[in-house]
């Protein structure tokens, strides 16, 4: 193999509940720490232990955030899935195994270059508690990686240091276990490989962060106050995040008094309608859950859409249908979603595209929902919420302030001679409305049935039209409120992709792949539903357009063939729906397909 600096994928294999989570997420921590942009994907089973897992780390000069469809060094710690293991590395690269046992000669490859590391030997003749034998054979493969590639060593005690900062056993015996794998390596093998590390200084002004804790610190500095929701992957440490922030943050220093209000619900029923009373009081209140929980939560989301009671519902989307692969990643509930509930809905949706947006998107979707008094979804999904990715730091306006949108005060309560709550005064689709107990000429109740612009019952056919038909046009000005589309495009390319969510990172290296080939292709990523007008223009300026999204039917393709005017012979997928992140390669082959050019080796 040539030597490749900084360019190259590990993938360690193991077993759930050994440990080995904090081991590659130091190391992952540790190239970070050089200035080397990296991102992991972390494919874990949905049971507590005993079945395989595996980690990929993504090392990338050129900042690529997506997985790239090739394995070059490969460190083979689960027996069970050695051979599995074995077949995924790229000719040409290594396969690190724990030595300490005997390898199956059937299992070679001469492709691939073997290194035998005796882990278990190492660790056990330096730790007698069985536990800590398990635990550190993990840490002791960090040290073999680091004589390998070259890791900053200093950079990698800092991290011990900094995570075990009260705990000075466990530093020393990390430090041991992983002198044991780099001091045995370095001994034993040329080192460095030709995969190496050198620092760079491409990482600086970016923090790793997972999706799900960006989201829950978007919910506080947007100001919710109230979480109600019931546990189910993976979307759990969203709210666990928003737990932490608020004993921290919103805890008055002089009384100890909450400011605050987390609700763990019998179910996700009783979730939503927790979520939509305290909106209705006036609090900026949300949910995260997952595709199953929104099935639960359908019925009150029709009524929240039709009684105009804003709420934020986070949908940390992964595999389906019924339990499906919890977790794995999808984007599968995008029209489920959109058209939430029994009856003529439609939903506000935002899209984020890596855990920054999940705290910038955080904070619109409140704005929107008591902007336009409805429920909306903010859909991300496994690969941005539970891994890892390199963000730039936030930046956040101090100038901010939170959109409530149309609340009459007391004081307008007072001169006005009636109140009608869902009166159209503007003519812009969207009523007024009262906070309960504010004024006695203001709302102090809501109908989910058939009621007039002035709020009292009715079945009559006429009334309750105009109240469907408003609901619409409140609808169509959400349009050009959502986040617009990022439009990458030059005049005179007449093929396009259009994608959403984490798709994103490998549709953009996509494109630098093709255009090094010579292909020219623009480029929409779709930010928010309903679509702009400006997305209705670019779909009009292109004659063949490939839909990039992580399903099976074609859910975007299907939204965008139902909401706007675009022919449907434009369109056309390209489909990736097993569970696993999406990768540039599966991009850039169905590109060719699709412009009948032979695939890339």
């Amino acid at each position: 193999m040539t030597t490749r600096v900084n360019d190259f994928v590990i993938k360690i294999a193991n077993v759930n509940g050994t440990g080995s989570a904090s081991a590659n997420g130091l190391l992952m921590k540790a190239i970070f720490r050089m200035g080397i942009p990296v991102v992991g994907k972390n494919f874990f089973p949905s049971n507590i232990q005993g079945l395989p897992t595996w980690f990929e780390i993504r090392v990338s000069r050129e900042g690529y955030l997506a997985r790239s469809g090739r394995v070059d060094l490969m460190v083979a710690m689960n027996a069970q899935t050695y051979a599995r293991d074995l077949a995924e590395v790229s000719a040409g690269g290594y396969l690190i195994y724990d030595s300490t046992w005997p390898r199956d000669k059937q299992l070679v490859r001469e492709d691939v270059t073997v290194i035998g590391i005796p882990f278990a030997q190492l660790v056990n003749g330096e730790f007698e508690n069985v536990r800590a034998r398990v635990l550190m054979k993990n840490v002791c493969y960090l040290g073999a990686l680091a004589a390998l590639l070259e890791l900053d060593m200093q950079v990698v005690e800092q991290l011990l240091k900094e995570t075990f900062a009260d705990k000075q056993k466990l530093i020393a015996g990390n430090l041991k276990a992983i002198e044991l794998g780099y001091q045995y390596t370095k001994e034993h093998f040329t080192c460095p490989l030709p995969l190496r590390l050198e620092a760079m200084h491409k990482t600086d002004d970016h923090v790793m962060v997972d999706g799900n804790m960006m989201a829950a610190l978007g919910c506080v500095y947007a100001g919710a106050t109230v979480g109600a929701w019931y546990p189910i992957t993976p979307s759990t440490s969203l709210m666990d995040a928003f737990k932490e922030y608020c004993e921290r943050y919103r805890v008055d220093p002089d009384t100890g008094k909450h400011r605050y209000c987390i609700v763990q619900a019998e179910d996700e029923l009783a979730a939503i309608g927790m979520v939509l009373g305290a909106a209705w009081n006036g609090a900026r209140a949300f949910t995260p859950t997952s595709g199953p929980g929104i099935s639960l939560m359908n019925e009150f989301i029709g009524f929240a859409y039709y009684a105009e009671i804003p709420a934020v519902l986070f949908d940390v989307q992964r595999v389906g249908p019924s339990t499906g692969m919890p977790t794995r990643t999808q984007q599968c509930d995008i029209l489920f979603c959109a058209y939430a509930s029994h009856g003529d809905t439609r939903h506000v949706l935002l899209f984020p595209a890596d855990p920054a947006e999940c705290f910038h998107m955080a904070v619109a979707a409140f704005d929107l929902a008591e902007r336009l008094q409805t429920p909306v979804f903010v859909l991300s999904d496994l690969d941005i919420g539970m891994n890892d990715w390199m963000v730039p730091k936030i930046r956040w306006d101090e100038k901010y302030v939170p959109d409530h949108g149309k609340v009459y005060t007391r004081e307008q309560l007072e001169h006005m001679q009636v109140f009608h709550r869902y009166t159209d005064a503007d003519g812009d689709g969207i009523p007024y409305r009262t906070y309960p107990g504010v004024h006695p000429k203001g709302a102090f109740f809501v109908r989910g049935s058939g009621h007039n612009r002035h709020g009292d019952y009715t079945e009559d056919a006429d009334e309750y039209k105009d109240v469907l038909d408003r609901l619409r046009r409140k609808h169509d000005i959400a349009k050009e409120l959502v986040p617009a589309p990022v439009i990458k495009a030059r005049k005179g390319v007449k093929t396009a992709i259009v994608s959403l969510g984490s798709c994103d990172a490998a549709v953009r290296e996509a494109l630098d792949v093709l255009a090094r080939e010579g292909t020219e292709v623009n480029y929409l990523r779709v930010r928010g539903f309903p679509f702009s007008k400006s997305l209705e223009e670019f779909l009009s300026q292109h004659d063949q357009i490939l839909v990039v999204e992580q399903n099976r039917d074609a859910q975007l393709k299907s939204l965008l063939l139902l909401e706007t005017m675009v022919e449907k012979n434009k369109l056309r997928s390209i489909l990736h729906y097993g569970g696993m992140p999406i990768d540039s390669r599966c991009i850039v082959e169905g590109v060719n397909r699709a412009l009948a050019k032979p695939a890339v080796a």
